[in-house]
């Protein structure tokens, strides 16, 4: 299979309600033809670089997806005859990728839990300092050079 990326502009004027089931039939229309979302980014509303169908500023996703020339051709064809889209571009960022890679980072792996508690925890509790403890009582300073150090600063 083939990594691809593609850049879609969408009518600015849709609201999110109108535009969920672009992004659904988008999904759909992947899955079907056998191929993988990595990822769907949305960008927001931004000004465009120049007037399209009469708007300066559009909604922006970028979607990654793998899967073969079909599919890449099936997406186009409904962006072609879909009103709400103003603009897309496709570019080829892997000729060949393992899909399963991608589905194994997407899963998340769960973290192992025992019953023992773990060393880590053990030395960090001992390391702590007391709560009683006074800050003067620490060994990380002498009390006996902090007084010193006091008494030449007043003097």
């Amino acid at each position: 299979m083939r990594r691809y990326e593609t850049i879609v502009i969408i009518d600015p004027d849709l609201s999110e309600e109108a535009r969920d089931p672009l992004f659904e039939k988008i999904k759909d229309l992947i899955s079907r033809q056998e191929g993988f979302l990595i990822v769907s980014d949305e960008w927001g509303t931004q000004k465009l670089a120049y007037e399209i169908r009469k708007k300066v500023r559009g909604h922006y996703v970028r979607l990654d997806y793998c899967g073969t020339g079909a599919l890449v051709s099936e997406l186009e064809r409904s962006f072609r005859i879909d009103d709400r889209v103003l603009k897309y571009m496709t570019v080829l960022l892997e000729k060949d990728v393992d899909v399963e890679s991608f589905k194994q980072k997407e899963e998340p792996e769960a973290p192992e839990v025992t019953d023992e508690p773990s060393a880590d925890k053990e030395t960090a509790a001992s390391d702590a300092p007391d709560e009683g403890a006074s800050p003067e009582a620490s060994d990380d300073v002498e009390p006996e050079a902090a007084e010193d150090e006091l008494t030449q600063k007043k003097e």
